[in-house]
């Protein structure tokens, strides 16, 4: 699935097919992988949170796992859109996990350091 998001890739859901362009078999054009499935969530989210959609809102942070008090319910705005993306998205654990996964063994570093700084710029 993390190959298909990015590029030009398509989902058409009506055929159940991925396309490699964005017509869709009924003509109508599609929208990319990643906007389909990541962005356009979110952005669906975000807005009901910042427009008091509160019906909307239990029910996509109930699908998508994050418990809610009744007290951050309470909340309205940006205050509520804070919340949610916090409880959803740590990002403490993101870039965590972004340094584990990205960035290489301090012996590695030292040995691309010093091969740059033999070699130059």
């Amino acid at each position: 699935m993390m190959e298909k998001l990015w590029g030009d890739n398509f989902f058409d859901t009506k055929a159940k097919k991925w396309k490699n362009h964005n017509e869709a078999d009924d003509k109508s054009i599609l929208k990319r992988c990643f906007v389909q499935f990541i962005m356009a969530p979110v952005i669906q989210l975000c807005k009901a949170t910042m427009n008091g959609q509160m019906d909307k809102v239990k029910t996509m942070t109930t699908s998508l796992g994050i418990t809610m008090k009744n007290d951050e319910l309470a909340l309205q705005g940006k205050h509520l859109m804070k919340n949610v993306f916090q409880k959803w998205i740590n990002a403490a654990e993101a870039l965590l996990e972004m340094i584990i996964l990205k960035l290489p063994s301090p012996v590695k570093a030292q040995a691309y350091r010093c091969a740059y700084l033999y070699e130059g710029p």
